[in-house]
């Protein structure tokens, strides 16, 4: 299913720690959809038809969410820079 989803929760185990990274992220709107972050990275890095975007929207803008892989570590997402120095997906509500 290709298309482009508005990521508008996240859950963390640890909601203040900077250090834990994002496990789950979903959004509403028609449905109700929530997804562990790995399948998002299969989906984001699928070359099919089934690749799919994700991006988070703040006030007007929209930043786009990438794959980030640092040597040595597993694989994350988080949004494209933009006026803010924080990752977007981090001031998102947690997900029920």
């Amino acid at each position: 299913m290709a298309g482009r989803f508005q990521i508008k929760c996240i859950n963390k185990p640890n909601r203040d720690s900077e250090l834990e990274h994002i496990t789950h992220v979903g959004g509403y709107g028609q449905s109700h959809w929530k997804l562990p972050v790995e399948t998002v990275i299969d989906r984001i890095e699928s070359r099919g038809s089934d690749h799919e975007d994700f991006y988070v929207k703040v006030g007007n803008a929209e930043s786009d969410v990438v794959v980030v892989r640092p040597a040595g570590r597993r694989a994350h997402i988080r949004t494209t820079p933009d006026s803010t120095r924080r990752d977007n997906l981090l001031s998102l509500p947690e997900c029920p």
